[in-house]
């Protein structure tokens, strides 16, 4: 059964977000946040957030993204870029994730009043959690396939997807977890489909990083290689890996008790 969702304004957007059961056993200092991937939403990510956090004895938040979800839709999200005073409209720049990491999320964090958050990030939504721990103070990161660099596999795929949605049934699929399914498609894919996206890296920025990091990669992931993850412990040297076998893109989905019960090690030790 979906839990019932509110709705916060953030930097003038209204998110659609959702606060996760308190746990039945245990009590855990920390909170989880979590942030899905490119074409995710609170629905999309299903039971698994209150399951890890039930697991863990943490609070926990799970919100959408603007154009996710049942978050406030983007005003012709394929047209030109531009802002009107903070909101920005039409096509995502090749700086979306930052704009997420630096200035949508502080702001929601504040709003709840949280200061040291466990960030839990997929696809997209890990990308953004590794930019914001290098700016803002967290107490862990965990991210599950994310993109520290744009390589071709992940390319192909994207394009692969926008077949799918425009010819196949990814779009029927897609449409009961976002109110406004074209926008949420669409500026994931164009921007990552964008010339200007192909030169995005984050690899420098990186070493930033002070906090406890678990990465994971699936290891039949059409959307990223092992590069993701090793050039992430090349330049966060306290990184633990988990690269599992049999797993594809989504980790939490293919491997829910592998991937729970690494996080459940990994916060003990924090």
């Amino acid at each position: 059964m979906p839990l019932p969702s509110s709705t916060v304004v953030v930097k003038n957007q209204s998110l659609e977000l959702v606060q996760l059961p308190k746990p039945m056993t245990g009590q855990s200092p920390h909170t989880l946040v979590f942030l899905h991937e490119g074409l995710g939403s609170v629905a999309l990510w299903r039971d698994w957030p209150t399951q890890l956090c039930q697991q863990l004895g943490c609070a926990g938040w799970v919100y959408s993204r603007r154009g996710y979800g049942q978050s406030e839709p983007v005003a012709d999200v394929r047209g030109p870029s531009c802002s009107v005073g903070q909101t920005r409209q039409g096509r995502l720049l090749p700086d979306y994730m930052h704009h997420e990491a630096l200035q949508v999320l502080p702001a929601l964090l504040e709003n709840l009043g949280i200061e040291r958050p466990v960030l839990v990030g997929h696809s997209d939504g890990g990308t953004i959690a590794l930019i914001h721990a290098c700016h803002f103070e967290v107490a862990a990161c965990v991210v599950m396939a994310p993109h520290v660099m744009v390589e071709t596999l992940s390319i192909e795929a994207i394009r692969a997807a926008k077949h799918a949605f425009e010819k196949g049934a990814l779009r029927q699929r897609l449409a009961p977890y976002h109110a406004d399914v074209d926008t949420a498609f669409w500026q994931w894919n164009d921007v990552w489909l964008s010339e200007a996206f192909r030169t995005f890296d984050i690899r420098s920025e990186l070493p930033g990083i002070s906090a406890p990091l678990l990465a994971i990669q699936g290891e039949q992931d059409p959307y990223g290689t092992m590069a993701q993850i090793d050039d992430i412990a090349k330049g966060v040297p306290q990184t633990q890996l988990l690269k599992l076998p049999d797993c594809g893109h989504s980790p939490h989905r293919d491997k829910p008790q592998a991937v729970i019960q690494a996080v459940q090690h990994f916060i003990q030790q924090l």
